[in-house]
């Protein structure tokens, strides 16, 4: 969709702030209207403008109960600069995308022999990208030493290699946008009959590092009790474990 209307859809805090809720799990309008503290009627016309624009969806339940996701993986870019102000919004890159022949932006990928097949299936959720390899400074640059400034061309040179790369990763971006809601959409598959999306949050949580069940707590937005039984939950799966009062993943310590 147009970038500036997306801006203008989200400059609204109780849009934005459903669209939180709803990244963390499928509602009806009554839980809608009670986390916002607003009349049902608003929240419905909310959702119904989030619909307009492809952003949430609605399906009913077997009770015939109408309740609302988010559709789809989208990125909105927002450039400021002394020379630019622009916007660019666009869906996730397809994850059959063929990255490594980028120019600037290098994928290494681990593969476990053990888990061919599924990864031929899915890709690897252990990739990941490196900066590019060689000088990363343009071709005229000074060392900082007081020599003369670049010439024209060479800055010209800079900005162009500056744009690729700029556009590089913002597919690289869309692109693990992409792999990261599989990924997640994969956990959450492990627990059936329970809430697998609290149980893969709490994994992300993990991954940006350890943290006390308190912590994880406030990122999750659940009681401490709750998602301390959870944690315990994940340990007899082997893939978290205690490190004094804190909890990792056991992959950290692989």
């Amino acid at each position: 969709m147009d970038s500036a209307a997306l801006l203008d859809l989200l400059g609204n805090e109780n849009r934005r702030r459903i669209l939180r809720l709803l990244s963390r799990k499928p509602c009806y309008v009554t839980e809608i209207s009670e986390y916002l503290g607003v009349s049902p009627k608003a929240v419905i016309d909310h959702l119904r403008k989030l619909e307009e624009t492809g952003l949430v969806e609605s399906d009913v339940d077997d009770g015939r109960r109408k309740y609302f996701s988010i559709a789809r993986n989208l990125r909105l870019e927002v450039n400021v600069s002394p020379y630019e102000f622009g916007t660019k919004s666009a869906y996730s890159a397809s994850q059959n995308l063929d990255i490594t022949a980028w120019r600037h932006v290098s994928l290494h990928v681990g593969r476990d022999d053990a888990l061919a097949d599924e990864t031929d299936r899915l890709g690897d959720p252990g990739e990941r990208l490196e900066a590019p390899d060689g000088d990363v400074d343009p071709p005229g640059w000074t060392d900082g030493d007081g020599d003369e400034p670049p010439d024209l061309a060479a800055l010209t040179a800079d900005l162009e290699r500056l744009e690729r790369l700029g556009n590089e990763l913002s597919m690289a971006q869309r692109w693990v946008q992409g792999r990261l809601t599989e990924t997640l959409d994969r956990i959450s598959a492990h627990f059936e009959g329970v809430d697998g999306r609290f149980y893969g949050d709490l994994l992300r949580g993990l991954a940006d590092g350890p943290a006390t069940a308190e912590e994880l707590a406030g990122r999750v937005d659940a009681p401490p009790d709750v998602v301390t039984d959870a944690l315990e939950g994940l340990s007899a799966h082997g893939v978290v474990e205690r490190d004094g009062d804190r909890w990792v993943l056991t992959t950290d310590r692989s």
